[in-house]
């Protein structure tokens, strides 16, 4: 176990379970490891796919949290403002979809407090939560937490208890908890997981979501909920759009970026219909 981590206790069995359903506001490219400085020219699609997301959302009756990213706000402030109107709660997905167990502690309180200010000017509410881009906080940047403390962050949803080239702690309690944060703490929703085979199997979404079958991926969150712990999920707006540019890239990184991406929406149709979804702060019991 992570120090400074206090475990909660799951939801008792019987109970009803409400999943928290999250975005990771970005477009297509800003995943890919393309520097910030060097995304002008590329395809911007975000507008359509973003409204096809809210669409869906909206028709399956499901409120989410909206992780934006700083420069999608700077660029498209009426896409944060549709997202607020539709009832969503907007959280921050940093500034530049960089790394930050390759940012200094300065660079990434300058980027946050940047993202944190731009979406609280945007829709007037204070923003609560933090999802690191690549889920980047690892062993190496767990001092990020004690700076989004500072700056008024109350709860992140970015450690993924697995082990991946990009990201993970492998031991990290894997169900909300509070980790200490300097002299503050703050509330960590981990990236969902099952136990298999002794091991952590990612079950939240994103690749995974198209990867598994959907029978797989329902039997994977209804144990979760049977055993009274919620699921976090995420999906990508660049997720709904199968059409969007091919572009050369390393082959692991090319092989979860586009693979079944033509299965995302029917899928998460038939997702929003079988299980409970809300915003992560109503999950979380975070006013």
């Amino acid at each position: 176990m992570m120090p400074g981590v206090r475990t909660g206790s799951p939801v008792a069995p019987g109970d009803a379970v409400v999943n928290a359903f999250t975005v990771d506001f970005e477009d297509w490219y800003h995943g890919l490891e393309i520097p910030c400085e060097s995304w002008t020219g590329y395809d911007e699609r975000i507008v359509a796919s973003g409204r096809r997301l809210l669409e869906l959302l909206n028709d399956g009756g499901v409120r989410g949290t909206f992780f934006v990213l700083g420069w999608v706000a700077e660029q498209y402030p009426h896409l944060v403002r549709e997202i607020v109107g539709a009832g969503h709660e907007v959280g921050t997905h940093g500034y530049s979809h960089s790394f930050i167990y390759r940012q200094t502690p300065a660079q990434f309180r300058a980027e946050l407090a940047r993202s944190i200010r731009l979406l609280e000017d945007l829709t007037g509410l204070p923003v609560l939560g933090h999802r690191a881009p690549f889920f980047s906080i690892t062993r190496q940047s767990l001092w990020a937490l004690e700076v989004m403390a500072e700056l008024g962050i109350r709860y992140d949803s970015s450690i993924f208890p697995v082990l991946n080239y990009r990201y993970g702690i492998a031991d990290a309690p894997r169900w909300p908890h509070e980790v200490e944060a300097g002299p503050r703490t703050l509330l960590e929703f981990p990236i969902s997981t099952s136990r298999l085979l002794g091991r952590n199997v990612p079950i939240a979404g994103g690749a995974y979501f198209r990867i598994y079958p959907y029978a797989l991926t329902r039997w994977l969150l209804r144990s979760t909920n049977a055993e009274g712990n919620p699921v976090v999920f995420y999906v990508h707006p660049w997720e709904l759009d199968p059409a969007h540019p091919r572009i050369p890239l390393p082959r692991r990184v090319a092989l979860t970026h586009y693979i079944n991406l033509h299965v995302t929406e029917p899928r998460l149709r038939r997702l929003l219909k079988d299980f409970r979804f809300a915003p992560m702060k109503e999950t979380l019991g975070v006013g």
